[in-house]
């Protein structure tokens, strides 16, 4: 990890690290999706600091950042930063666009509000050459001095970042570490190879693999509803206790493959969390809630796992 990168949240002179179980949270809406639901979202970063989590995004995809108006990304950076020091967590502010002053503007506005570090996704649609993409972070991360996260998921954005430019962003003193959601075992083993940045897996079946080939942690969508597991998991293969690493894995992979199937995230997510009583359950269009078909399979996935106290409707 690049040293010379500061923990902007307390102004100390220590480098800022990245490891364990960062819980990429959703942004909760009224049963309607008008507004942002501002108690519940106070509700679930308690219930992530209760799970022991060493951080919380906000603002990601899973956070609906594509949906959300100027004035309600702020709310919801703010809200974050807030509530989650307070518990001691860290809090990192989704800040990418495919708009490179677009993502200086969430970068800039992400430092000023005190978050620990900036998300910063790649550039979606209009699909850059290596050496645009490279422009883009190097452009964002001269901006302000607050620390920033890459977000490596080809799947949404069209377009990857190799493992040549990771290394070579990897050498600014703000980029100090990667979301990998690429999938690839190959991309995560040769970024290792290539350089020290700080590797997180962005997808929650592959954590256990990505440790494998040297991560230091994931950035969790089912932690919203299990944060004490997943921390767990990452406790494990952090202190080389691979054995328990794979026992957890085990236990966890059935819920983390067979919700994330049933629809694009977060509405699988939404939906779950719906019936457990801890959100109203709306997304925003262009996503449109979970199929009754869909909904009454991710009741057997929470039951089956043991989750018992279901409730049909969540508070609104």
């Amino acid at each position: 990890m690049n040293s010379s990168a500061r923990n902007s949240s307390n102004n100390t002179a220590g480098p800022i690290e990245f490891h364990g179980c960062y819980t990429a949270i959703v942004t909760p809406f009224t049963a309607d999706g008008v507004a942002i639901d501002q108690a519940r979202l106070a509700e679930q970063i308690a219930f992530q600091a209760d799970g022991g989590v060493r951080g919380i995004v906000a603002c990601g995809t899973t956070g609906e950042s594509p949906t959300l108006e100027e004035d309600e990304h702020r709310l919801v950076v703010e809200h974050a930063v807030e509530l989650g020091h307070a518990r001691g967590l860290q809090v990192l502010a989704g800040a990418g666009s495919n708009c490179t002053r677009h993502a200086v503007a969430l970068q800039r506005l992400a430092h000023e509000l005190g978050a620990d570090a900036g998300l910063q996704v790649s550039p979606y649609y209009n699909k850059p050459s290596q050496e645009g993409l490279y422009r883009h972070f190097m452009t964002v991360a001269d901006s302000c001095p607050l620390p920033t996260m890459l977000y490596n998921i080809p799947g949404r954005c069209g377009v990857a970042i190799n493992p040549e430019t990771v290394a070579r962003l990897a050498r600014h003193p703000n980029i100090v570490a990667i979301k990998e959601a690429t999938g690839s075992m190959d991309s995560a083993s040769e970024i290792r190879q290539r350089c020290g940045i700080t590797i997180l897996s962005g997808d929650d079946s592959l954590t256990l693999s990505f440790a494998a080939c040297g991560s230091s942690g994931v950035v969790s969508v089912v932690s919203n509803i299990m944060p004490a597991q997943i921390q767990a998991l990452c406790d494990a293969f952090l202190r080389n206790d691979f054995t328990t690493a794979r026992r957890l894995h085990r236990e966890i992979f059935p819920l983390a493959k067979g919700l994330l199937s049933l629809d694009v995230n977060p509405v699988p997510l939404k939906a779950a969390m719906r019936l457990l009583g801890r959100d109203s359950g709306a997304v925003r269009l262009p996503l449109v809630e979970a199929s009754t078909e869909a909904t009454t399979k991710i009741g057997t996935i929470l039951s089956q796992f043991g989750f018992t106290k279901l409730e049909a409707v969540a508070r609104v």
